[in-house]
This record gives C-alpha cells, sequence and structure tokens, in this order.
C-alpha cells in the first residue's frame, strides 16, 4: 500500500479507501462484510468510510465497521462518518443544525464504538442551516476531540469557498477533506471543486471512482445487465443507470482494450487513472468480496505514462 497527506493536514491516509456505502449493513451480509475489511487492514488500508444512513437503517454500516475493527489498535486506522440526510420523521431528524450535528456524532461514535472519529464530513450543504452555525458546530466538536479533522461532501464550489473565506474569518479550524464524485465519467471537480479545495489546503477522498462498477466493464452494450450486480438490484440501481448510457459503454470498451494491451485489469486502470492528480489524498472503493479489495489495491502499482495518459484523454473526449 503507498499513503498519501490528507491535502496539507499531516494525517496520511492509504491511496485505497475502503467504503460502506451501498455494501455493509444492506446487501452485504455481516460475515463477508467483516472478511472485507479484514481483508482491506491486511493489505494496508487504513482508510474507512462510512456515514449515519449507510446501511438497512440508520447507522447499520456504522455498527458493523466497529466490531470489524475492533480487534485492531484504534491508533492504527482512519475511520470517517458523516451527516445531513433524514435519519428519522422529526423535524430536527435531518440537516446541519447544530442540534442534528451533535446528536449524530454521539449516536455514530455509540455505533463505531470508538471515543473520536479521524473525519466528520458534512454529507451535503444545508441550505435551511446559517453556514457560521455549521462551521462552529464543528469547531466545537474538534475542540471537544470527539472529531479530529472535519470535511465535507458533494458541495458545490462556491459553497465550499464561501467556508473556506468565513473560517478564516472566524479563525477556526479548517476544513481538511472534500469527498465528491470523480471518475472516468464524472470529471466535474477538476474545473472548480479541486482548484478551490487545493488553495485551502483540502485533500480529495473520491467516491465512486469505478462508476458504481461500469468501469470494471461487467455491463456491455446491448446486453441485460448481469444479474446480482448493483443495476440489477432494487433500491441501488438508479445509481448505476447514470453511467449506462450508449456512449459511456463505448468508452468502457475501448478503454477494457486499452487495459488489456497493458496487461492490467480495467479496475486497475481506471484507479491509477484516478490516482495520478496529487489533488487526490484516496480513491474510495466499495467490495462485497475480499478478493475484490485484493484486485483494487494492485492499481497503486500501476503508473500511466504521458502517452497512456493521451489515448485515455481521447477515448474520454470522443
Amino acid at each position: 500500500m503507498k499513503y498519501r497527506r490528507l491535502g496539507r493536514s499531516g494525517l496520511k491516509v492509504s491511496e485505497i479507501a475502503l467504503g460502506s456505502w451501498l455494501t455493509y449493513g444492506t446487501v452485504t451480509e455481516q460475515q463477508q462484510s467483516v472478511a472485507c475489511i479484514e481483508q482491506a487492514y491486511d493489505l494496508g488500508i487504513n482508510h474507512f468510510d462510512c456515514a449515519n444512513v449507510y446501511g438497512a437503517t440508520p447507522h447499520a454500516a456504522e455498527q458493523v465497521l466497529g466490531q470489524a475493527l475492533k480487534p485492531y489498535p484504534r491508533e492504527s486506522y482512519v475511520l470517517t462518518t458523516k451527516a445531513y440526510w433524514p435519519v428519522g420523521n422529526g423535524v430536527n431528524d435531518r440537516g446541519l443544525s447544530r442540534k442534528h450535528i451533535f446528536a449524530q456524532v454521539e449516536q455514530s461514535l455509540r455505533a463505531l464504538q470508538v471515543d473520536y472519529v479521524d473525519i466528520f464530513y458534512c454529507h451535503r450543504y444545508d441550505e435551511e442551516t446559517d453556514l457560521e452555525e455549521v462551521l462552529r458546530a464543528l469547531e466545537d466538536l474538534t475542540v471537544q476531540g470527539k472529531v479530529l479533522y472535519t470535511g465535507i461532501s458533494e458541495w458545490p464550489a462556491d459553497k465550499i469557498a464561501s467556508a473556506v473565506k468565513l473560517q478564516q474569518q472566524l479563525g477556526l479550524h479548517k476544513l481538511a477533506a472534500s469527498q465528491p464524485v470523480y471518475n472516468m465519467l464524472n470529471r466535474y471537480i477538476e474545473n472548480a471543486v479541486i482548484p478551490i479545495c487545493d488553495d485551502a489546503g483540502m485533500g480529495q477522498v473520491v467516491f465512486s471512482p469505478l462508476a458504481q462498477g461500469v468501469l470494471t466493464g461487467k455491463y456491455e452494450k446491448g446486453q441485460p445487465r448481469p444479474q446480482g450486480t448493483r443495476a440489477t438490484t432494487p433500491g441501488v440501481s438508479q445509481f448505476v443507470e447514470r453511467f449506462l448510457s450508449d456512449d459511456s459503454l463505448d468508452k468502457v470498451e475501448r478503454l477494457k482494450q486499452l487495459a488489456n494491451r497493458l496487461e492490467i485489469s480495467l479496475p486497475e486502470l481506471a484507479l491509477a487513472w484516478v490516482l495520478r492528480l496529487p489533488s487526490i489524498s484516496s480513491a474510495l472503493i466499495g467490495a462485497s468480496r475480499p478478493e475484490q479489495v485484493v484486485q483494487n489495491v494492485k492499481a497503486v502499482d500501476v503508473s500511466l505514462d504521458s502517452e497512456t495518459l493521451n489515448e485515455i484523454e481521447s477515448i474520454l473526449k470522443a
């Protein structure tokens, strides 16, 4: 495994991180989930991502992750969680109010069976809560030691810039991480999010680097969606469909041919491409089987030369 700094913070995270979205506490039964987490740790992955809404019920994935990591020294891994999305029917059971953030951090710590999380993310931007309230809540949790670093996920570039400016004005701890979607088929962060975060010293921890499995090559143009994949799983398929246009699948086929010429797998190519940017601190993978973790970790040893990168660019822009 290889490690990078989280932006300009002193925290070192593995280039491949293991995520829990759509897997642990849901479609992957607990014994298999634990096997994936143990395999990741054994391979040197020290970065484990979660959220209060991951799993079949609130905090379900956190419980699985916390139980799996319990045998390992707490200082040896980086653990994250998030809040924003609804976790109940109450009027304060959502958003980024001080009340909701504090309540959810406490519940997450209990579910994860830890005293602190390394990174706490605001899972989306909350239009209904004053930004200063959000940032001061994050500051207080940091001062209390319940959260070591803070971040945002999928915030618009202008909102990130506003938060960075306000933290500077108020003398607060800086945001350390941004968690957006980023892959060969969705590159929106390159235009504004990355430059703003680079200036602020924030590292990118990107999710869906394999475009919900589309960049594994398992889906083919004109063919039925394979049974047992995310594209055929109720409640999950909508996240995959956005990447399954004929145009995207044509690009995936050309990328697969390139990977074959390089004698690497398509996932290795896709992950190495994401990690080509120094702004990326970690690429978050999902895994329902330990062998998927083993395969994806190989990407850290793949180096793409300028000729290969140019060929990839021509495929993606075709």
